[in-house]
């Protein structure tokens, strides 16, 4: 969704991100002799990770990450199988179908799904090497839906967690965060800001202090206030 492939490196150095992931039906990976999007890339610092987006069946998707292993030699590949056009949620039957004929041929497969649990440890049990639960509809930039299924996974998962779809500002990014994500794969929020390296700057920031709030522990909620200053030394009528 960015502009050109330019400001799509700028944002990613802005963000300080080490994984990008490309759409192999989308860009010229797999045609040398167009402009491509690893001209303005280096793959030697960043993790470059293939993935199905616009794929709609399992076949469709094991033959794009196929052709994907051919081209470039990648193992390590997003899987994402969509349900529909309007709300492009995952087609949970698909992926789990697609899941386990990649995972049986060697790929290492991070998978985008719903938010449900059961289906996320299902995933695993295949052998994805890292679920992504949406947060919401794909570029809806509504944030976070459920943040208690979210949490369930982390809580759950032997693999990373890295909460796909939905984050619109840096705030929705902190709560993933802070609810145990171990990443957040941000698109559309940065390149449709008005200020695409800026929001990457944010996003970027914002990741690393709900990390932090995460591992520091948050206090506990109570119904009622707790007096922070000590009581001595008061003075009484």
């Amino acid at each position: 969704k960015y502009r050109d492939f330019a400001t799509t490196k700028a944002a990613t150095e802005a963000a300080e991100a080490e994984m990008i992931t490309v759409a192999v039906r989308r860009v010229n990976i797999t045609d040398p002799g167009k402009e491509n999007l690893l001209d303005y890339i280096d793959p030697k610092k960043y993790v470059i990770l293939p993935n199905t987006a616009g794929c709609f069946n399992a076949e469709d998707a094991v033959r794009t990450l196929r052709l994907a292993r051919e081209a470039g030699g990648w193992d390590l590949v997003k899987l994402e199988v969509l349900g529909d056009t309007e709300t492009l949620y995952p087609n949970v039957v698909e992926t789990i179908k697609a899941a386990e004929i990649l995972v049986k041929e060697g790929f290492q497969v991070m998978v985008y799904t719903s938010d449900d649990p059961i289906v996320a440890l299902k995933l695993e049990e295949i052998g994805c090497v890292a679920v992504m639960p949406l947060g919401n509809p794909i570029g809806s930039g509504r944030g976070l839906a459920n943040p208690f299924n979210i949490r369930v996974i982390k809580q759950r998962a032997k693999v990373p967690v890295i909460v796909d779809a939905g984050i619109g500002t840096a705030s929705d990014a902190a709560k993933a965060m802070e609810l145990g994500a171990d990443a957040c794969l941000i698109n559309t929020a940065i390149a449709e800001a008005r200020h695409e390296c800026m929001m990457a700057r944010a996003m970027r920031d914002a990741v690393r202090a709900g990390r932090q709030a995460y591992l520091a522990g948050r206090m506990p909620k109570r119904a009622f206030a707790s007096a922070s200053s000590p009581t001595e030394g008061y003075i009484w009528d």
